[in-house]
């Protein structure tokens, strides 16, 4: 036999070998890893939806969302089965904790409360945050909302001091200024319909952008814009699936779009942060004080190494605070504008309140902490239509949970939804 045909037959038979292991090793994590998961759930009373190759419990998911979100709804709180149809229909099939499946991943749903606490208290970290999906990656990056350990005690650290108690105060006669501008041009509708969505969008923009980045809504617009894109795209794939690897070979129209939305956003906050180091080399910078922006900068050039934040999570972290800061808040103006347009008799005692308090002046620091009326409010808002309707956890470790005894690895989904819609709590 000729060395030509030994190289020959040596290269097909790795070639077998490595398929034969590709084989083995996706067999592994797409059956039997999944399998022996339930297995060990199961026998501690755990039930659930069953497991479907490769796509798990999302194609189901998918189709009752789709089926939920096309029926109409009348003037009701009852958005848990319109929200997350899924986990409202099997807890009352399986239990208030069930396994389902986001693709071969096995996922434990949480809607008890005191488990929900030892979760969410994660004493001995054995509860991280999960690795970040495709999308939420590209739309939060490695930021506060993500990350985790010495990571995210650093970002926190910046964002406590950006945002602690005196700071806020501070902050007051930016937003009074904001909503000020935006009651004015409400004078312009008088008689006629105002869209709140829009307008508490455009508040909230305006209002993070002065207050954390010394700019305003129009010199952030595009970010705000292209953040807004990006999060819906992301929001439609939550749960669709691919095979890794095959983003490389084709990508979808989503997936091109995002890559390019994600550029777009990263290059405009550069020339933010441009800005703000030419102001700071001429002196101007002395003049704006702390703001979020400020501190992020001296992180990025700060000589200590273990203080130091990278571009990158320069950039991560203005996303954060541009989403969250402004999509949270004006969502939950526009559900609280809502209930006391319903309510009438809440939107008496709340104008009552602040009238008590502040007469026809603004509002100030000390007034603010007095409001117990709106406090409630603003509470009852947050509980019928929280901003976040779900959290997503990871078992670090073996671990016990209440009675259960979790396997390492096990995917955690607390819907906030549940507990805030349980008529029993």
């Amino acid at each position: 036999m000729g060395a030509v045909e030994i190289l020959v037959i040596s290269l097909t038979s790795s070639l077998c070998l490595y398929f034969l292991l590709t084989l083995i090793r996706g067999l592994h994590k797409l059956w039997w890893t999944p399998i022996h998961m339930k297995s060990q759930l199961s026998s501690q009373g755990i039930k659930g939806p069953s497991y479907r190759f490769f796509h798990g419990s999302t194609k189901e998911i998918l189709n009752m969302k789709k089926e939920a979100m096309s029926r109409p709804m009348n003037l009701s709180h009852d958005i848990f089965s319109t929200i997350l149809p899924h986990v409202h229909s099997w807890v009352d099939k399986y239990g208030n904790n069930y396994l389902q499946w986001f693709g071969p991943k096995a996922e434990l749903v949480v809607t008890e409360p005191e488990l929900i606490k030892d979760i969410m208290n994660n004493r001995d970290n054995a509860y991280p945050k999960p690795e970040t999906g495709n999308y939420t990656k590209k739309l939060l990056g490695d930021g506060l909302v993500t990350s985790e350990g010495e990571k995210w005690a650093k970002m926190r650290k910046l964002a406590n001091y950006a945002f602690h108690a005196e700071s806020l105060k501070n902050m007051i006669p930016s937003m009074i200024s904001s909503v000020e501008v935006m009651l004015e041009r409400w004078k312009h509708h008088e008689g006629k319909e105002i869209d709140v969505s829009e307008e508490f969008r455009l508040l909230t923009s305006e209002v993070i952008s002065r207050t954390a980045f010394g700019s305003s809504y129009l010199e952030g617009k595009s970010i705000f814009q292209m953040l807004m894109k990006l999060g819906l795209i992301s929001s439609r794939n939550t749960y669709k699936l691919r095979f890794p690897g095959i983003s490389k070979i084709y990508k979808t129209n989503d997936e091109i779009e995002s890559e390019e939305l994600v550029k777009g956003i990263h290059n405009a906050i550069l020339e933010i942060v441009k800005k703000r180091e030419e102001k700071v080399m001429t002196g101007e910078g002395n003049n704006i004080g702390g703001d979020f922006l400020q501190l992020l900068v001296e992180a990025h050039h700060d000589t200590n190494a273990s203080l130091k934040i990278s571009i990158e999570d320069l950039v991560d972290e203005c996303k954060t605070f541009y989403i969250a800061g402004q999509e949270t808040t004006s969502t939950l103006l526009v559900w609280t504008i809502f209930l006391l347009a319903i309510h009438t008799d809440w939107q008496e005692k709340a104008r009552k309140e602040v009238l008590n308090l502040f007469g026809q002046q603004n509002p100030n620091p000390d007034g603010i902490t007095k409001l117990k009326t709106m406090g409630m409010i603003i509470n009852e808002s947050l509980r019928l239509y929280p901003p976040v309707i779900a959290i997503t956890r990871k078992v670090e470790r073996e671990v016990k949970l209440g009675k259960l005894t979790l396997p390492a690895n096990l995917l955690l989904y607390i819907p906030t939804l549940a507990p805030h819609h349980d008529p029993k709590i």
